[in-house]
């Protein structure tokens, strides 16, 4: 049973449509970006970061904090508009992503913008450096956590495969694997292009436990992280069933809004769909 207050989801809903409003116009801005996979991750970004996450925006090098890696780094503009609104960098600064000299890269770039953990954007690596600090944390004697999110059609890398296979082996209790399955890549359909079924079965195989959710649903999304955190043998994989450009009419289960900033009108539309649930 959820011990999370209806308070607490609404409030976590509320930043949600904030921070799609901020990736909206973020991409619109900047005529570049990806819209459809930015979308589809907010409430999980919200909900590890405004809720779940133990970290200290202000002073992001925490030794103790949890870890996050975004390894579908594509997904970028989510990823900024959720470090801003937590407060690692006032959310104005947004306003400069792709500009020369700005801190915020076209992917996540570690050496560069607060908060972020692993340059990424080359897809696949992000469990194998995920790995390695779950690794690190237990030969060190740290408590942190470290979560990982991938991208299902990320997923089709034999990479993330070996790091899955080296969790499962060192039983990473202390690493939970989230895949944003909103079953939508660049040139189409993901079980068109190659299939990843049977997909719960691939990660048991590499003795994961397995967690199904609805990735919108704030609720689930706060009760898995919390089950995952209950345990101890093995490592956890979150497979969260999402949308593609989730919350924009026109966008959503759109492969041609995978990467495609949108117009001026696109972007007024886009607001007012977002923004109705506050009126």
């Amino acid at each position: 049973m959820s011990y999370h207050s209806e308070s607490l989801i609404g409030g976590l809903h509320k930043i949600a449509r904030q921070v799609r409003v901020d990736v909206i116009e973020m991409i619109h801005r900047r005529e570049a970006g990806h819209p459809g996979g930015s979308l589809s991750i907010v409430e999980i970004l919200v909900a590890l970061y405004f809720h779940h996450l133990r970290i200290k925006p202000e002073d992001p090098s925490w030794p103790e904090r949890d870890r996050f890696i975004l390894s579908k780094g594509h997904g970028c503009s989510a990823l900024y508009a959720t470090l801003a609104r937590r407060g690692f960098f006032p959310p104005e600064k947004l306003e400069t992503w792709g500009h020369i000299g700005s801190f915020l890269q076209g992917h996540p770039d570690r050496l560069k913008t607060p908060g972020v953990e692993m340059s990424s954007g080359f897809l696949g690596h992000g469990l194998a450096i995920g790995v390695g600090l779950a690794l690190a944390a237990r030969i060190r004697g740290f408590s942190y956590q470290t979560y990982v999110l991938l991208g299902d059609g990320e997923c089709q890398a034999g990479i993330v495969w070996e790091g899955a296979m080296a969790a499962g082996k060192y039983k990473l209790s202390n690493l939970t694997v989230i895949v944003d399955y909103n079953d939508v890549q660049l040139d189409g359909i993901v079980h068109e292009i190659m299939p990843l079924e049977p997909f719960i079965d691939k990660w048991c195989s590499f003795n994961f436990e397995v967690l199904q959710i609805n990735g919108h649903n704030m609720r689930e999304i706060l009760d898995s992280l919390d089950m995952a955190l209950e345990i101890h043998e093995k490592p956890v994989v979150i497979i969260a069933r999402t949308t593609k450009g989730k919350g924009v009419s026109y966008m959503e289960n759109k492969s041609i809004w995978h990467g495609r900033a949108p117009t001026e009108e696109e972007l007024k539309i886009a607001k007012t769909e977002l923004l109705k649930e506050e009126n």
